[in-house]
């Protein structure tokens, strides 16, 4: 079925708004998608793209080069913080592609974006175009932006961060909750810190907190995150520059392996972790929101990119099957939110408490990380086994 041309404004290009325009482009949508720094790049960290997301992506036709540029780490091991001791050892692998339906990749951020990036014509990509206001009528969106200049979509897609313009108009002011926790993420060369399984997830855990690395970059280096108390709410900014001193004095008494980790880093970034409750909608007839700036959640399922990816593949496939008419483009928004809103909230509920916290070693329980492996599974089948693809056509 042939439908009236349909020009779609996305704002934001990270990894959910490239996506977006990737599998828009596939389906014949016309796109432009607009960003307010003035260079591509992405934040230096390492990130999870779990099966839902990575069948996605492959589907797209990305599966080779994706293969490529990431790391299928064949097991998952959680050691003592304080004596290495392995306490659990997760098979994963060809085993965890075969259950999913999909390989289970670590990467780093950059090299996804830079990946996806190479998807939609320069031309088509405009920087240092921060949206400032966004106006709508019946017959579409109007975007303004910070340097005086706008553009006008038949629909506008904010795919930029839980401060998104978008999800201001649409949420109002926002009361997040702190959780009293920060995730220190920083890159390191593999070869500072020699000794590691080069194939495996890493998940340290003690009283004091948790250390989880993974190999990226084709096992060129290795990634961590650090979980640590957060002795103040300072906002939720992913770019704010960690202490390093603070970062290793937090480890001292951690065994060699993972204090050697730690002291490789050479800068770090400082996450305060906030929880957003899930917005009754994300929609309006011409508007929407996608990833972060719909969902954000905290981030122990490493279901963040993922969600965005099954966001961006849902939204093209609701847009590009709108029916005609002037509500066309409100009733396909409406299909991806009531489509995407249930699931991701689960999603998210499942993050607070669950995936790698299953993991802690509260005081006085050092055997809860064999306890809790079982139930991590459990956890992150539930994401991992989704395919939004299956569930929009079972819709139809």
């Amino acid at each position: 079925m042939s439908h009236p041309p349909l020009h779609v404004a996305v704002i934001g290009a990270g990894i959910g708004g490239l996506t977006t325009a990737t599998a828009l482009r596939r389906l014949g949508i016309d796109v432009d998608v607009y960003e307010q720094a003035p260079a591509l790049g992405e934040i230096g960290a390492g990130i999870h793209l779990a099966p839902n997301g990575s069948r996605l992506l492959a589907r797209l036709g990305l599966g080779t080069p994706l293969h490529a540029a990431a790391v299928q780490p064949a097991a998952m091991e959680v050691r003592a913080l304080d004596t290495g001791a392995v306490l659990v050892r997760q098979p994963m692998g060809k085993l965890w592609a075969d259950r999913f339906d999909g390989p289970h990749y670590t990467l780093h951020r950059a090299d996804l974006h830079a990946l996806l990036a190479a998807q939609v014509p320069a031309a088509h990509i405009h920087l240092g175009r921060r949206a400032v206001a966004v106006t709508e009528d019946t017959g579409g969106v109007t975007i303004d932006f910070a340097d005086g200049t706008a553009c006008r979509s038949d629909v506008a897609v904010g795919a930029d961060g839980v401060h998104s313009v978008l999800r201001r108009a649409l949420a109002g002011p926002e009361r997040p909750v702190f959780s009293g926790s920060a995730a220190i993420r920083a890159v390191v060369p593999a070869d500072d810190v020699t000794g590691l399984p080069a194939n495996t997830l890493l998940t340290w855990t003690g009283p004091a907190g948790r250390l989880l690395a993974h190999p990226v970059r084709s096992h060129r280096a290795w990634a961590f995150v650090a979980v640590v108390p957060d002795p103040r709410a300072a906002g939720d900014s992913w770019s704010r520059t960690a202490d390093l001193s603070a970062l290793r004095a937090a480890f001292t008494d951690a065994e060699p392996a993972a204090r050697t980790l730690v002291e490789a880093a050479t800068e770090a970034g400082h996450w305060s972790l906030y929880d957003r409750q899930p917005l009754p909608r994300w929609s309006t007839a011409r508007t929407t929101l996608l990833g972060d700036a719909a969902h954000p959640m905290l981030p122990h399922h490493g279901q963040g990119a993922s969600q965005a990816v099954e966001d961006a593949v849902a939204l093209a496939t609701c847009l590009a099957r709108r029916g005609d008419g002037p509500n066309a483009p409100a009733a396909a928004l409406a299909r991806y939110e009531n489509l995407r809103l249930a699931h991701t909230s689960r999603v998210r509920e499942n993050s607070l408490g669950g995936g790698s916290e299953r993991l802690s070693t509260p005081p006085g329980a050092p055997d809860a990380p064999r306890a809790g492996i079982g139930q991590l599974v459990r956890d992150v089948a539930l994401a991992q086994s989704y395919d939004v693809e299956a569930d929009l056509a079972a819709r139809v």
